[in-house]
């Protein structure tokens, strides 16, 4: 890798600067492959039959919780690679069950999937298998992402806030050491979407800003660093998610903008990233009619798109894989066998999640052998599949050490590279009353609001669940409240009125913008309510610091707010960061990677460790 000029290495832990300078001088090209992989390839494709080169398209998915050989989780994964041939899995995280019931419910369904379970179920299935299995996982964060354990990173827009390709390098290095380890070898990820506006319900924090020459370059530092790791980067969601109000998940999104501006603007980190290496790009469910003129025709089953553009213009000769396609924006339009048959015809090489992958199986077939999908067309995506498992050395050995695995993922060196992420992505927004770092003494009475969007749907852990507990290893006295839309205008007013007992008030926000849920706002009550406590405070003259976690664009709703940090994330990692920010621990240093109102790129006070 070269280094860039605009590149930012500020001072770093030993042990991190340490990994960030090897991630520097690592090669970042693709290996070619040498006699006697290319030799495999030629040679398993000339003896498959049509329906092992049609289950290679398929990637059903398994959670990564444990289950037994003598259990129905097995029999169906079994089942679908030696009848379907599938060519790979997707790992989830767990799942609880939980009643789909009105009035009621939310209770948190997602449980971290288990390192252990993962490798083992991995390495059962690729026993299973005829040939061996390209596995992947939304790593987007990190292993941990998924994996309980393993390292989890802040979100992209905090890399974006931090400014240093040298950090995104590393992450990607990290999480393909951990992810290969459990027996993983694609990601997908980076995310190189642009995320320009500010409702995008599905992206936002997941995008490393608006910028799209700052998107480009991290995106591109990021695939460098998996692929010097040894994992497959997938630039994600192709041509661009960045420009729209509506979540893929739930329904089509539309971005209207002409071919021009798409060049401009959403195009740019996917050009970078494939000439950064990446050797795969996963498309997106959104209709793009400066594209494709067909109406209601998501880019993930259009052959103007994949084939079109991103095969001929681009010139991309990776792995493309559709997004999910169980998500509504598909589901809605066709039906699995159908879906699946057109985004094969339309270029892709893998089709993943489907409903039913069996009926894709059966229809993928039949379109094998009634021409529409021709024989020569079948085997270039198959010989791509090939290589790609041949470049990764599965040929040779495809099976993990479980051994090895506490070895290899979740260790203190990564995690170390982790919280200097989030240590350097932390952003003060504003500060009118020079109140960051706090200087109110270890006696003094701190009221703490850990105010959240909604209460039900934290699968990983409650919010304020780290940063109440490290503020009260400052201070003695510590009162905290949880504030949500299930809050009464009576318990706001008990709060109100009890506001003058306080030398300092606290604030965490937690505004989540999750797949499948349509929401990203914190309830205007709350908002009016932190309104009056910044008045409050003003007239008493007493220190009021806000943090947002996760959706930043939710502080432009409250500009009366007197101090605003951002973290762009959330959980342990990003509580730990802020408290160490407020109290003048840690330096702050982070700038905005996506433009807040008055605010523009680039805008961050600086603070000096103390």
């Amino acid at each position: 890798m070269v280094y860039h000029p605009r590149m930012r290495v500020r001072a770093l832990p030993a042990l991190v600067l340490a990994l960030v300078a090897a991630a520097l001088v690592r090669p970042s090209a693709t290996p070619e492959l040498g006699p006697v992989a290319a030799r495999w390839v030629s040679s398993t494709l000339d003896g498959m039959t049509l329906d092992q080169k049609i289950g290679q398209l398929l990637m059903p998915s398994f959670r990564t919780t444990y289950f037994s050989n003598d259990s129905d989780r097995h029999d169906r994964l079994v089942s679908l690679v030696r009848e379907q041939h599938v060519g790979g899995f997707l790992l989830f995280a767990g799942r609880l069950p939980a009643p789909n019931v009105l009035l009621g419910g939310g209770y948190p369904r997602g449980v971290p999937g288990q390192p252990l379970a993962a490798a083992s179920t991995n390495n059962r299935l690729q026993a299973e298998s005829a040939l061996p299995l390209l596995n992947a996982a939304d790593f987007e964060t990190g292993v941990g992402f998924r994996i309980g354990g393993a390292t989890t990173f802040p979100r992209a827009m905090a890399f974006g806030a931090a400014g240093d390709e040298a950090l995104a390098v590393e992450a990607g290095r990290i999480t393909a050491l951990e992810a290969r380890a459990l027996g993983v070898h694609v990601n997908f990820a980076p995310v190189a979407d642009v995320n320009n506006n500010p409702r995008n319900p599905v992206i936002n924090t997941r995008s490393f800003g608006e910028n799209p020459d700052v998107v480009s370059r991290l995106a591109s530092a990021y695939v460098r660093g998996l692929q010097d790791g040894g994992m497959v980067a997938t630039l994600k969601h192709f041509p661009g998610h960045g420009d729209t109000d509506v979540d893929s998940h739930l329904g089509l999104p539309l971005i209207p903008h002409p071919r021009a501006r798409l060049e401009r603007i959403e195009l740019p980190p996917f050009r970078a990233g494939i000439a950064a290496g990446a050797g795969a790009v996963m498309t997106s469910h959104i209709e793009l009619p400066g594209l494709d003129p067909e109406p209601s025709r998501p880019a993930t089953l259009s052959p103007p798109v994949v084939t079109g553009l991103l095969r001929n213009t681009l010139g991309f000769d990776g792995l493309i894989y559709t997004d999910s396609m169980r998500m509504r924006a598909v589901t809605e339009l066709a039906s699995p066998g159908v879906a699946a048959v057109q985004a094969v015809v339309a270029g892709h090489d893998v089709v993943i999640h489907s409903p039913d992958d069996v009926v894709a199986f059966d229809a993928l077939k039949a379109a094998a052998e009634d021409g529409t999908i021709s024989e020569a067309r079948l085997d270039r995506s198959v010989r791509r599949i090939l290589e790609a498992k041949a470049a990764l050395g599965l040929h040779g050995s495809r099976r993990v050490s479980l051994d090895q695995v506490p070895d290899l993922v979740g260790s203190r060196a990564h995690r170390e590279v982790a919280a200097e992420v989030s240590r350097r992505g932390i952003t003060l927004l504003k500060d009118e009353r020079g109140s960051v770092p706090l200087r109110v003494p270890r006696d003094a009475s701190v009221l703490y609001l850990s105010v959240v969007d909604y209460p039900t749907g934290w699968g990983h852990g409650a919010p304020s669940a780290t940063f109440l507990p490290e503020l009260r290893a400052r201070w003695d006295d510590v009162t905290a409240m949880e504030l949500s839309d299930r809050t009464t205008s009576g318990e706001l007013a008990v709060v109100r009125a009890d506001l003058g007992a306080y030398d300092a008030v606290v604030a965490s926000v937690f505004v989540r913008t999750a797949s499948y849920s349509g929401r990203m706002d914190l309830e205007s009550q709350l908002q009016d309510f932190l309104r009056t406590v910044a008045r409050r405070t003003e007239v008493r003259d007493v220190p009021f610091v806000t943090v947002f976690f996760g959706n930043p664009y939710a502080a432009t709703f409250m500009p009366e707010l007197p101090a605003t940090l951002l973290t762009y994330d959330f959980y342990t990692l990003a509580e730990t960061s802020a408290v160490r920010a407020i109290t003048g621990e840690a330096p702050i240093t982070g700038r905005l990677p996506i433009a807040l109102g008055e605010y523009p790129i680039g805008h961050g006070l600086t603070r000096a460790a103390r």
